[in-house]
């Protein structure tokens, strides 16, 4: 249900069309934000709340070559992906937009 990846490009891909049709929230993040860390937590508790959603964990200094294949230029940053297209992202450490962006994607 909940991955932290290293990966590269090529297998973050083949782990987004995996997910078939399920919805994948992706957080791009570093262990030195400290918006990250606030969010770390409840973002881990949303992995038992909805058990279809599959849920990435990306360090962005780990897998530089996913986050910037993503464009992503803030921590944290979460993407929303369905059938292996992104459908949604937003940056920021905003609990309830994470939860409502879940529950309108799922």
């Amino acid at each position: 249900r909940f991955l932290l990846m290293q990966a590269k490009k090529e297998e973050f891909q083949t782990l987004l069309k995996c997910a078939g049709d399920k919805l994948v929230v992706v957080d791009f993040s570093a262990t030195w934000c400290g918006p990250c860390k606030m969010i770390k937590p409840f973002f881990h508790s949303l992995c038992e709340k909805y058990p279809d959603v599959v849920f990435l964990e990306v360090d962005v200094d780990d897998a530089q070559d996913v986050a910037s294949h993503c464009g992503v230029q803030c921590m944290p940053t979460f993407h929303f992906y369905k059938q292996g297209a992104k459908v949604h992202e937003f940056s920021g450490a905003n609990k309830e937009k994470l939860e409502e962006n879940i529950t309108t994607f799922c």
